[in-house]
């Protein structure tokens, strides 16, 4: 219980945030924007570190480095919650996602170490699966009451006492691993996530200030040497980080690919709806919360359906099916506008969405690591998480370069009509606050939402495309993982 309450913490970090997410913009004064880095902070570490915190479990020994992790988690969730300035809640961000990443990897692995094989260890893979699945619906539920009743500041401050308890009960039921010799690729992990960090500032600058500005073409052209360097370091490490052989494989590559595509799209939905339906429809928090918990419903049935039958079918329906009925859910997301209904406008999408994403998420899985070397499956699966992680904010950084283009040009033309339509106190108030009430403001706010998912079902349609065409893992491809490849990507 233990190592399932890190796994808890760590997986419905992501989406209570979500759902806090207005609130913070308006405390902390966050364009919205620059309230992606809120997402893409933590995602993005925890991506980028994901790898190298289970290789510190290997070298420095597994409970102490979960301990270690759940600390710093624990830490930075303190300071998130006190939080005065935007910086200060993004720091506290980029350490929760280095705990997370130290954690995550190696409380799966200490579940091979402290359950003996058979029946227990299954149960214990069980349960491990479960809180992985149903994180984010807890999540979902847990951020809209905490807002509601106390403070968005509850979101981040929650982890702390339940952080302090596992740190104290891990000496007494966990027992230590076995320490192996190895390296640790520090350069590989820093120039990767500082690559795509510099990568995700270029789309977020280029949403508020143009692509011409100086800031925009500097943080691309970091992010081109040190992603570059990255692949130069992991051609020469003698123990990467990144196996480069992972992506010589037609089926790994293309599943990667489908991986970041299918991700990009899911952290964009997420994030600009819960803005919709809060910001537009007028949601409270916790009503919020309640409508997505039928997306996490429908991601649960189709998950159900692709492990059920993979070995009768093998992965390529699922896979072409999932990415089909993602494409439908976000061409439909992309009509949404201020007139929308939550039933007509929001859930309807939402649940074909989270079907498709349900029928990927276990087969995906299942091709990365099919083929692959018993050495190597370990590395397989690690990648796919990080390239969910990874993918995810740099989805939400071209989305958001979308939204923030499109939101300026609709913020001219209601601001044209407002000032034909409003009286000398609302013009005052206007020149004062240079915001525009309501209803302009929702219709800017929707508009930008509405173009954003155009690339986002353009994603789709690249997932669709690589299933289609790359993939081509047949059933016999699956015996020798027995049918399945384990549990679903961190969610």
């Amino acid at each position: 219980m233990v190592i399932a309450a890190c796994q808890l913490m760590v997986v419905l970090d992501t989406t209570i945030v979500n759902i806090a997410l207005p609130h913070i913009q308006t405390a902390l004064n966050f364009s919205t924007t620059n309230l992606t880095w809120v997402v893409s902070a933590y995602t993005l570490t925890f991506g980028g570190l994901l790898l190298l915190g289970g290789r510190a479990g290997d070298i420095l020994g597994r409970r102490r480095v979960f301990i270690t992790g759940i600390l710093l988690f624990t830490f930075a969730s303190l300071l998130g919650g006190l939080a005065q300035e935007p910086w200060q809640l993004l720091a506290a961000r980029v350490l929760q996602g280095a705990g997370g990443a130290i954690a995550s990897p190696t409380s799966l692995a200490l579940i091979t170490t402290t359950f003996p094989e058979g029946p227990e260890r299954n149960r214990a893979f069980g349960i491990f699966a479960a809180v992985s699945a149903g994180g984010g619906a807890i999540g979902l539920l847990a951020g809209g009451v905490l807002t509601d009743l106390l403070d968005w500041r509850w979101v981040l401050f929650v982890n702390v006492p339940i952080g302090i308890l596992i740190a104290a009960l891990a000496p007494r039921y966990i027992s230590e691993s076995e320490r192996h010799p190895g390296r640790f690729d520090l350069t590989g992990a820093a120039t990767s996530t500082l690559g795509m960090v510099a990568l995700v500032y270029g789309f977020i600058r280029a949403a508020s200030d143009g692509w011409r500005d100086s800031l925009t073409l500097g943080a691309f052209g970091a992010a081109v040497v040190l992603l570059a360097a990255f692949m130069l370091v992991e051609s020469r490490a003698k123990e990467p980080i990144t196996p480069l052989r992972m992506f010589t494989n037609r089926n790994r590559s293309g599943t990667y690919v489908i991986m970041i595509s299918l991700a990009a799209a899911m952290f964009g939905m997420f994030f600009y709806i819960v803005l919709f339906v809060q910001n537009v429809l007028s949601y409270s928090p916790t009503k919020a919360g309640l409508a997505f918990l039928p997306v996490t419903v429908v991601i649960a049935l189709g998950a159900g359906i692709s492990q059920r039958l993979l070995p009768v079918l093998g992965p390529k329906p699922f896979l072409i099916s999932g990415a089909a009925f993602v494409t439908i859910g976000l061409v439909w997301q992309s009509m949404v506008d201020v007139g929308s209904s939550y039933a007509g406008g929001v859930l309807g999408p939402m649940l074909i969405f989270g079907f498709g994403m349900g029928l990927n998420f276990v087969t995906l899985t299942v091709t990365a690591v099919a083929g692959v070397a018993p050495h190597d499956a370990g590395a397989a699966s690690a990648l796919l998480n990080t390239t969910q992680q990874v993918g995810g904010s740099l989805g939400l950084s071209i989305l958001t370069t979308v939204f923030g283009s499109a939101s300026r040009d609709e913020a001219t033309k209601q601001v044209a009509s407002f000032m034909a339509k409003a009286t000398p106190e609302q013009k005052a108030a206007f020149a004062k606050s240079h915001q525009l009430p309501a209803p302009w403001s929702h219709e800017v706010l929707s508009h930008g939402i509405s173009t954003a998912f155009i690339p986002a079902a353009a994603m789709g349609v690249l997932a669709l495309v690589v299933a289609t065409v790359v993939i081509r893992v047949r059933k016999s491809d699956l015996d020798a993982l027995g049918g399945t490849g384990g549990g679903a990507p961190v969610l």
